[in-house]
Formats: structure tokens, C-alpha cells, sequence
């Protein structure tokens, strides 16, 4: 299932936002600890909800996606799957004005494609959306990308899609977002979530905040993401 993954080529001189060693060798220790008692405390639960999923729509429960990770390097990352198959054929399963607000956020307020989906309204309601409100889809993450891999951490942010990375960074602003891992959770995700949209540059410079990295800032984007997860901030 999972794939080998693959490097484009990179710039003479990588511009890295405010390198700290020291920071960045405690983040991955506490990274590796912190992500391998969660796998061990969510085996179960994980378990569960795998089967559950399996049983709502069969088939694999978890999903691969590629998103690009630090250094422009293309990474997998690992899913509960909370769309029916073949949700990736859009053109088939979206209206015109959905797949034009998709290629404008990435994102649908109210996506057919999810399962459990019957009737206009249930994007919000239904089984598939209820995972992602609650971040539960992201979970994989923590096992496999964070602990096994090392290649996302639990704050950073969020991994983008290279065409989204393209569409709406400017060349500074990609090497400044690939400069560090990607996260489980950022300050756009733990402040804004759906709230803060590209169209006018609020997710964009939200997702920046990396230019001001520092482990007291990463305990607070912990803590306010799960109040955010908990109070349904920005979620849809």
C-alpha cells in the first residue's frame, strides 16, 4: 500500500526560516515519545474505527494521499478514508459550482462525496463529515507519518497539495512553508480551520506563521487545537 517516495530537484541554496538545531532536534525527540504513546493508547480505538468504516463503506479504510513535505519532497500521507470510492473522479460526483469551489479552497462546505452523504445539508451532519470535524480522519498520521516515518511533525503546517502550493504561494513563500515539516496541526488549523480562506491571503499568511516558531508557541497551537477540536471552531 504505501508507496516509495520521490525528491524534486532542489534549489542551490534552500532558504531555511530562522533555523534553530537545538529546536529542531527537541521537536523531533518529543515528536517520536510523544507520538509513540498515542499509537500505543489509540491502537484500539483505531482498530474500531477502521471496522466501522469497512462496514459503512466497504473497502480500505485508510486513504494515501500525496501531499509535498519539507524540502519540496513528496510525502504520503495516511488517512481514515471518510469519502465513498471513486470520490476522486470529481467531475462525475461534483456540481459545476462544487468543483469550482474546490479548485478555489481545496475544500467543499457541504461535499457529496462523503459517506453517509444522502441529501444537500448532510456535508455537515453525515458520517464521513462528523470524522472530520473531530480531526478523527488525521489520526493515522500520528502512527505511521509522525512516529514511523519522521516525516511530518505534530505542529507544523498543514501539508498542501502541490498544486495548491504552486496556485497560491509566491516562490519565496514555498520555500519558506518546505522549509520545516509539515504538521498534524499549525496555527491556521488551531486558529482559523475553515474560517481563514485563500481568497483574500488569510490562509496563506496563517500558515507563514512558521517565521515565528518556538516550543512555547507550539504548546499553545497544541492546547488551543484541541479546544478548537472539542468547541467545533471553524469547522464544517
Amino acid at each position: 500500500m504505501i508507496q516509495e517516495t520521490k525528491t524534486i530537484t532542489q534549489p542551490k541554496e534552500w532558504i531555511i526560516v530562522k533555523r534553530k538545531p537545538v529546536y529542531e532536534f527537541v521537536k523531533r525527540a518529543f515528536d517520536f515519545v510523544l507520538s509513540a504513546l498515542a499509537s500505543i493508547v489509540l491502537l484500539i480505538p483505531l482498530l474500531i474505527i477502521a471496522l466501522i468504516i469497512m462496514w459503512k463503506d466497504p473497502g480500505n479504510p485508510f486513504y494515501e494521499h500525496t501531499r509535498v513535505g519539507k524540502r519540496g519532497r513528496d510525502i504520503r500521507i495516511l488517512k481514515f478514508r471518510t469519502m465513498r470510492k471513486n470520490a476522486d473522479k470529481l467531475e462525475t460526483m461534483l456540481t459545476k459550482e462544487q468543483l469550482d469551489e474546490y479548485k478555489r479552497e481545496y475544500k467543499l462546505d457541504d461535499d457529496p462525496r462523503l459517506i453517509g452523504y444522502r441529501k444537500p445539508g448532510d456535508g455537515k451532519t453525515c458520517f464521513g463529515a462528523k470524522l472530520r470535524r473531530l480531526s478523527i480522519d488525521e489520526l493515522p498520521q500520528i502512527v505511521w507519518n509522525i512516529c514511523i516515518k519522521g516525516d511530518m511533525s505534530i505542529v507544523g503546517p498543514r501539508p498542501v497539495l502541490r498544486e495548491e502550493l504552486e496556485r497560491h504561494y509566491t516562490p519565496e513563500q514555498q520555500q519558506a512553508l518546505l522549509s520545516v515539516k509539515p504538521g498534524l496541526t499549525g496555527y491556521w488549523q488551531a486558529y482559523a480551520r475553515n474560517d481563514a480562506k485563500y481568497e483574500g491571503g488569510e490562509r496563506v499568511r496563517m500558515k507563514l506563521y512558521i517565521a515565528h516558531i518556538s516550543p512555547l508557541l507550539d504548546i499553545r497551537i497544541i492546547f488551543r487545537t484541541v479546544k478548537a477540536v472539542f468547541l467545533h471552531s471553524g469547522a464544517k
